[in-house]
């Protein structure tokens, strides 16, 4: 007789468990400064006229 109940404990635990929501913040602010600093080492590379080294056969994937 106290299956029933240990059941609907493990059920309702599994049930509360499963509403778990993760929220995960990147900041904007850093994320555009990052977007910025990339897009202005591709500009100063292509004032330049440097292109970029080819990779090597076995590097490419």
């Amino acid at each position: 007789m106290r299956t029933l109940p240990m059941a609907m404990a493990v059920l309702l635990a599994a049930t509360v468990s499963a509403c778990v929501t993760i929220n995960i913040y990147f900041p904007a602010a850093a994320a555009e400064k990052a977007a910025d600093k990339i897009i202005d080492e591709v500009w100063q590379l292509k004032k330049q006229g440097d292109a970029p080294a080819p990779a090597k056969p076995d590097e490419q994937k």
